[in-house]
């Protein structure tokens, strides 16, 4: 109370940041008792501020790292990637002088220690501690925090350091999301004012759209972990493989008016994880609140965060064989330097560096006090002996078509062992859509995943169908299950294994080329093939007249599916000389097969020149951005388009819609998003309305797709489903008894986190095109549409209520609202076209199984 009170009354007394600063620096010391090198700059001497009085720019923090490594033999740095916006991503190895002297040889032996078929035991070998800091760009202060973190380990000369040194290994990675951290800090500076200004409403707290949490493309890199959809993941991931730690702390920040969270976390928990993990971590969380009762920083522990979800920077560690875990300090964006919360503390930057500095530092020393035990649950965890569950292997069809060998070359860099069959083999397999066991019949080439390898862990907690869930209400999504995400037909089986199969030890490659290059006639390249649409995009830019074939066709043994592309010669006349060239330029660059024709009849169905051929014009796509549109789902939708179709798109603000002519664009693109009555004025609704009518072609998805139903916007008959109510009925509302305690509980029953449903596609309509007939579509709210002749239903949940949810949670009151209705509707809306889709396509980029839905949307639908 006393620094509170102490706090609040330099303010109040109109005191300059300069002496606000000096007083939380007094307060708030980085263990003042400890002697240092006088040789190293602490960060404030290199960086000429004391840390907490300004936020500190991505190269800075790395030049400081560099200066360390170069004038210590304690330290070395090492750089493992590069952002989008070319930033450097970097680790630093901090250990003895006597440990760097055999550095490479004390890895060999840690990764030894994971493979259960070597005898390397555990005495004298160092523990292994990795620090990652500021995955989410607009949580700042662990990055000050790492460098007094670096500082201390680099440069303390107290017997306490020096033996923590010896007996450990410490990495840090200082910053994990350069690119956003450095959005975030650019934006404050320009921001912020000179008299110190505490009030959260201020400018300088309230962050513009996007914020600086996500990276270049406004992903969240703490989701990101297992997927390795960007370079910063696929650098860190390679690092991290390479040493495959002990113990693994991931520092953020939350909402400046929570106090620090600190290990363990609540339910749901994978239980894939050894039993003892819970006891690990809560050992670990004790170890920080020792220091924090110290300094009487107010925490709290065992609830909010879960470490269900496999992807956070806090349980990919724990299913790599690591204690992971998580610390969240109170401040986030609004924190700036110094934010009053809502008991009216003032809590300033200097005090969130402190907090995570103090626990960082702890965490080597649990770590280091409890080297032996944890070594031994280190390598029980690589044990396939401990694994739980009857599942002996998983199994993927080759099919380079699909999403298969993204797959296969995602888990191989994560070192997961993978094996191809050397014969046909038949087996008691469950199917992943049913759950359902049969004979199965598996053809030589085809990929096993066995579950009883060292990375057992990480398999099982990716492939299972569905995971144990202890409790309905969990910070992220309930499913993750790898052959659903991708759309695979995949099995597994509980038998026992006697087949003849190969180890995979390269990369997989779909097959890419021309045949018949020489063609007279025309060139067809299938529309299921995964990069087809990459394909368009390049023989647009190229200047080709395309055309999709709108029913199937067989020429020489093979049958093309609808969508099929189809560039005729005689249509390019002016490009037949280059043609040969260009479409092997194109299925190189877009990793597809093209087939050659000298002749357009065709041996069964729709000839290349029928009328059920649909020239494709190249649209102009405009996609909304800013408030109140999803961030998130916008980041993806421009990720799907730009990097891997590789069309352009352009980013509309909110506020500009009004004042740009919508007549210049063929697609407006609306991710999701809340309030758009508020954020759309009605004259601009009508003149969307009259665009769309003119020929436009409006695609919204997720929660922007409610706003244009029926009864909301009116633009379209395209009804929600609500939930029914009795007037008549006299049964009383339970929720009304329920203890305040227990609501939280209650509301997630009610919810759908994140859950695969079974769903049905008409792959006949141009949106779902290349698609197969029936798909898993990720779902995360209630919302659903009638099904009606007035309008096409593309896609709806399976009819049976009892077989609509794949895998994950849904109560059987939602699995009952969702069964037989719809998720993707289409409607003609005078000469253009409404697509309303509730569900993300491509969510993550690494749910991508339904991608090619909007994908068609916005590259076919307008033709048609």
């Amino acid at each position: 109370m006393r620094l509170k009170n102490k706090l609040i009354a330099l303010l109040l007394l109109g005191f300059s940041h300069t002496l606000y600063a000096q007083n939380v620096n007094d307060i708030f010391q980085f263990d003042p008792e400890i002697t240092y090198s006088n040789v190293l700059e602490s960060p404030a001497e290199f960086l000429g501020y004391e840390l907490g009085d300004e936020y500190t720019h991505h190269y800075q923090v790395v030049a400081y790292f560099k200066y360390l490594a170069e004038n210590t033999d304690r330290m070395i740095v090492e750089t493992y990637g590069k952002t989008y916006e070319g930033r450097e991503l970097i680790y630093a190895t901090i250990t003895s002088s006597q440990n760097h002297n055999n550095l490479e040889s004390i890895r060999e032996h840690n990764l030894d220690l994971a493979n259960p078929e070597s005898s390397t035991d555990i005495e004298d070998h160092p523990i292994v501690v990795w620090l990652s800091y500021n995955v989410h760009g607009n949580e700042p202060s662990s990055s000050e925090s790492a460098m007094q973190t670096a500082y201390r380990f680099a440069a303390a000369n107290d017997e306490e350091t020096i033996d923590l040194l010896r007996e450990s290994v410490i990495i840090i990675d200082p910053m994990i999301n350069p690119d956003g951290r450095d959005r975030y800090v650019t934006w404050y500076k320009s921001s912020q004012a000179n008299i110190l200004n505490t009030n959260a409403a201020d400018l300088e707290h309230d962050e513009i759209w996007p914020g600086g949490r996500t990276n270049h493309y406004w992903f969240d890199l703490n989701r990101d972990w297992v997927w390795l959809v960007h370079p910063e993941s696929q650098g860190r991931i390679k690092a991290y493989q390479r040493w495959l730690p002990q113990v693994h702390l991931d520092l953020h920040e939350q909402g400046f008016n929570a106090n620090y969270f600190t290990m363990p976390g609540t339910t749901p928990r994978n239980l894939e994880l050894p039993d003892s993990y819970e006891a690990w971590s809560d050992k670990f969380g004790r170890g920080a609140i020792e220091a924090f009762d110290e300094a009487k920083v107010d925490y709290a522990t065992r609830e909010a965060f879960d470490f269900f979800y496999p992807g956070y920077g806090s349980s990919y560690p724990s299913v790599m064989g690591a204690i992971g875990m998580l610390a969240e300090q109170g401040g986030h964006s609004r924190g700036g330097r110094a934010v009053e919360t809502e008991d009216g503390y003032v809590l300033s930057l200097r005090q969130r560096v402190f907090d995570h500095y103090s626990n960082s530092v702890s965490i080597v020393k649990t770590a280091v006090t409890n080297r032996e035990g944890l070594l031994n649950y280190y390598k029980e965890a690589f044990e396939p002996k401990s694994k739980k569950g009857d599942e002996t292997a998983y199994f993927l069809p080759n099919n380079p078509n699909d999403y298969t060998y993204d797959v296969i070359n995602m888990l191989m860099k994560h070192n997961v062992e993978i094996e191809q069959l050397e014969s046909d083999a038949t087996l008691r397999a469950y199917d992943y859509k049913t759950g359902n066991v049969s004979q199965r019949r598996f053809s030589a080439g085809d990929f096993m995943i066995r579950a009883t390898q060292p990375k057992h862990l990480f398999v099982n907690t990716l492939f299972k169908r569905n995971l144990d869930i202890e409790d309905s209400v969990m910070y992220d999504m309930s499913t993750w299950s790898v052959p659903q995400a991708f759309n695979l037909d995949a099995a597994w089986t509980n038998s026992k294994l006697n087949v003849k199969s190969r180890p995979v030890t390269d990369d997989m490659l779909a097959p890419s080329g021309v045949s018949n290059a020489e063609a007279d006639y025309a060139f067809v390249i299938d529309w299921t093939q995964k990069n087809a649409p990459k394909a368009l995009s390049h023989l647009w830019n190229k200047g080709y007249k395309v055309r999709t074939a709108g029913r199937t066709f067989t020429t020489m043994g093979k049958t093309y599916s609808a969508g099929t592309l189809i560039v005729l010669l005689g249509r390019n006349r002016d490009k037949i000389d280059q043609a040969t060239n260009d479409m092997k330029e194109v299925a190189q660059s877009a990793g597809v097969l093209i087939q050659g024709l000298d002749t357009g009849r065709m041996d069964d169905g729709m000839d290349l020149g029928s009328r059920s051929s649909n020239v494709l014009q190249q649209p102009k796509v405009a996609m909304m951005v800013d408030r109140p549109f999803n961030s998130y789902t916008a980041g993806q939708l421009w990720f799907l388009f730009d990097r891997w179709t590789e069309f352009g798109i352009s980013r509309i603000r909110t506020g500009s819609l009004s004042s740009i002519d919508l007549n210049e664009y063929d697609v407006l693109l609306m991710p999701g998003a809340n309030g758009l009555n508020s954020a759309l004025s009605k004259s601009t609704q009508e003149e969307i309305e009259n665009w769309v009518r003119a020929g436009g072609t409006l695609i919204a998805t997720e929660s922007a797709a409610d706003f244009f139903t029926k009864d909301r916007n009116g633009l379209t008959d395209i009804e929600l489903v609500e939930d029914e109510e009795n007037e008549d009925s006299e049964e009383l509302d339970t929720d009304a008894y329920t203890r305040f305690e227990a609501l939280e509980d209650t509301s997630g029953l009610r919810r759908i986190p994140g859950s695969s449903f079974n769903a049905i596609l008409d792959n006949s309509h141009p949106l779902a095109f290349g698609m197969p007939d029936e798909m898993y579509s990720l779902k995360f709210r209630t919302t659903a549409f009638k099904p009606s002749s007035d309008y096409r239903v593309v896609g709806y949940y399976h009819k049976d209520a009892s077989k609509v949810l794949a895998s994950g949670y849904a109560s059987d009151e939602n699995k009952t609202k969702a069964a037989g209705n719809a998720f993707i509707a289409h409607q003609s809306v005078g000469s253009g076209n409404v697509v309303l889709i509730l569900d993300n396509t491509q969510y993550r980029m690494f749910w991508v199984g339904p991608a090619r839905l909007v994908q068609n949307a916005v590259m076919l639908v307008p033709s048609f």
